[in-house]
């Protein structure tokens, strides 16, 4: 049956509304500068209005209390907690060795892009994607080649004979894969990664995989981390994960970089040695820690609350607004919203869930042109929240 209620009962309150304004949040704080209305309500960048676990928390508040906070030495414990978490979680074998600590998932990708090619080389994505993708290969230097993603029955498919000829055609040197896909919420399944691993084993295309992501996957969808599934795969690919966005720790900056290889481990070290970050955040450190040695009941608790939020959406749209039609969430926490049937330009549909909802979602058209007619909906925040975002959305359209 679909959720109607957030499940309960669950020791974490995750439909208490929690004021973020005037805390320098991006999110809340920044909308003028952005070129909304101040007043505007916001479901466009991807973090949570939801607090971090309790034992994050305490671990916190115990290092506050301590008082001092010198530079950082990673420990045994920071490493282990990362490495039992992704060995139950995901049954994926990471050695200590393997483990680079940066402050960000697109730091990562940075760093991995100019140490394994050369400006003017090609680097493919599959669009549309998360759109920080499109500045990574500009800014430095690169060729962007897209392979268009098909949308059926709402979710996407990949067009594996469109990404071999075009990396075949244009010597495409890496892959930056998303997975689960953000924004259309696809968890890839593994005969998929395994085709897709293929074609990049047999051109020599590196692949680096964004999967920040990886934790939020619904009933029947498991995560495969795209290294674990061959040894080889393992052997060309950088894998780039984070717990900010599981446990809503973004502000933190602590993420890490899984490298196997370990020639490939020294140049993507070189590189992030190169921008001068040598010290790691240590109340990222503490977070990261406290999270996946504590952090599972809460997320367990999590995941079923975004099951109701995914299904009040969907009954909501069917009943109020038939003509736009919800994707089918396998992961991430956010929601695909087609609204092509509307018939409405995307400046229009921009503007008027804007100025007549109050309500800021992310336009499609930002994740690339296949986006155009869409728009994304984060799931993470309290039903409350959620019900003045589908409200201003049946007043906008």
């Amino acid at each position: 049956m679909p959720h109607t209620q957030p499940p309960n009962p669950s020791p974490f309150n995750f439909d208490q509304v929690i004021d973020r304004r005037h805390t320098d949040s991006l999110k809340y704080d920044a909308a003028v500068k952005r070129g909304m209305p101040a007043d505007v309500r916001p479901f466009w960048v991807a973090d949570m209005d939801f607090p971090a676990p309790p034992p994050v928390l305490e671990a916190l508040r115990a290092r506050v209390e301590h008082g001092i906070f010198g530079y950082v030495d990673l420990g045994a414990s920071y490493y282990q907690a990362i490495q039992n978490w992704w060995r139950d979680y995901f049954n994926y074998s990471v050695a200590a060795d393997w483990i680079v600590t940066t402050p960000g998932v697109v730091f990562s990708l940075n760093a991995a892009l100019r140490a394994f090619s050369r400006p003017g080389d090609a680097v493919m994505l599959q669009t549309p994607v998360y759109y920080p993708f499109f500045s990574l290969i500009s800014n430095n230097q690169r060729r962007q080649i897209a392979s268009e993603l098909i949308y059926e029955q709402g979710n996407y498919r990949i067009d594996f004979d469109d990404v071999e000829a075009k990396i075949k055609k244009h010597r495409v040197k890496m892959l930056v894969l998303c997975s689960p896909h953000n924004p259309g919420g696809r968890v890839w399944t593994k005969p998929e990664l395994l085709r897709l691993g293929e074609i990049c084993l047999k051109y020599g295309v590196t692949v680096l995989a964004d999967e920040i992501h990886g934790d939020f996957t619904t009933p029947g969808h498991p995560h495969f981390v795209f290294a674990g599934l061959a040894p080889e795969l393992e052997r060309i690919t950088v894998t780039c994960v984070s717990p900010s966005k599981t446990f809503n720790l973004a502000g933190l900056q602590c993420s890490q970089a899984f490298i196997a290889e370990a020639g490939m481990r020294a140049a993507f070290q070189a590189q992030v040695a190169a921008t001068g970050y040598d010290e790691a955040n240590v109340m990222g450190m503490v977070a990261c820690r406290a999270a996946y040695e504590q952090g599972r009941p809460w997320l367990e608790a999590l995941l079923d609350y975004l099951a109701g939020n995914t299904d009040y959406v969907g009954e909501f749209l069917a009943r109020r607004l038939p003509r736009i039609k919800p994707g089918r969430r396998e992961g991430t926490y956010m929601l695909w919203l087609d609204c092509r049937e509307l018939g409405l330009s995307q400046e229009e549909l921009d503007q008027r869930i804007v100025e007549k909802g109050n309500i800021w979602l992310y336009t499609g058209v930002k994740f690339g042109a296949g986006g155009a007619g869409f728009q994304r909906l984060n799931l993470a925040c309290p039903r409350p929240t959620l019900t003045l975002a589908m409200e201003g959305l049946a007043r906008a359209l």
